[in-house]
């Protein structure tokens, strides 16, 4: 109980300290494009307008994002408040990675042409550190330097989490490997490896944020997924998007 008090003061200090654009921004506007345009358009229509795709069956939608490029954002189709929403551990709950790995198609198509495995990668910002109230899992460019990082230590990554030895974007993350299927999709749902593998994550789930990148082992393609957690004394709200570069500069490498 005070390990909960402690974290609650700390999580409210950091919400204090943050930025305005988090205080000042509309949080439903992401479920009302996909709630009141995208599903109903493809519902009834069969245009999911202004949303890249619409999978009823699945449960997801795909939106461009504002910023950025080649920058889109896979969103449920029903209400789903963020990682800490207790839906996401439902032994039912859609596979939201799975489907968004396979949304990275999207940036090709923009793009005009096959992106690098290596250069992509998911993220999803804590409940302290970004602006919506309904859940969204970026798919995005990976920032060179971080991309570099876990290359250096991609043989290094076992199969249950540990605290990296260098920080990323002055940030502690922990990191996990996750193995690919015959198809080149994850293993596993990592909002699952995180509240059953990660101690204490459970009852904390929103202040964790959480990263997918493409890693290559010694014995084949997989997965790193990487986890920080909300430090008020770091400045630290969370936002795993930060190891993603919107600009895509490691395309022009």
């Amino acid at each position: 109980m005070k390990k909960r008090l402690l974290l609650s003061i700390s999580l409210c200090g950091l919400v204090a300290a943050g930025v305005s654009y988090y205080a000042l921004a509309d949080g439903d506007a992401l479920w009302r494009i996909v709630g009141e345009q995208c599903v109903p358009g493809q519902q009834t229509q069969g245009a999911p307008a202004p949303c890249a795709e619409v999978k009823l069956p699945q449960g997801v939608a795909v939106l461009k994002d504002r910023d950025g490029e080649l920058q889109y954002l896979l969103i449920p189709t029903r209400r789903v408040g963020g990682i800490e929403s207790p839906q996401l551990l439902n032994g039912d709950a859609p596979a939201y990675w799975r489907e968004a790995w396979a949304a990275r198609g999207f940036m090709e198509a923009r793009r005009g042409q096959p992106l690098p495995r290596r250069a992509v990668s998911l993220a999803i910002n804590s409940q302290y550190g970004r602006s919506q109230n309904q859940l969204h899992i970026h798919i995005s460019c990976i920032d060179r330097t971080v991309r570099q990082q876990i290359d250096d230590l991609d043989d290094g990554l076992p199969r249950r989490w540990r605290l990296l030895p260098v920080e990323l974007k002055g940030h502690a993350y922990w990191a996990r490997r996750v193995d690919a299927d015959a198809d080149g999709n994850p293993v596993g749902d990592p909002f699952r490896l995180l509240a059953d593998e990660m101690p204490g994550a459970r009852d904390e789930m929103g202040a964790y944020g959480l990263a997918l990148l493409p890693a290559s082992f010694s014995d084949g393609d997989g997965f790193a997924l990487l986890a920080t957690r909300v430090d008020l004394l770091r400045a630290n709200r969370a936002s795993a998007e930060e190891l993603q570069d919107h600009d895509c500069k490691i395309l022009r490498q």
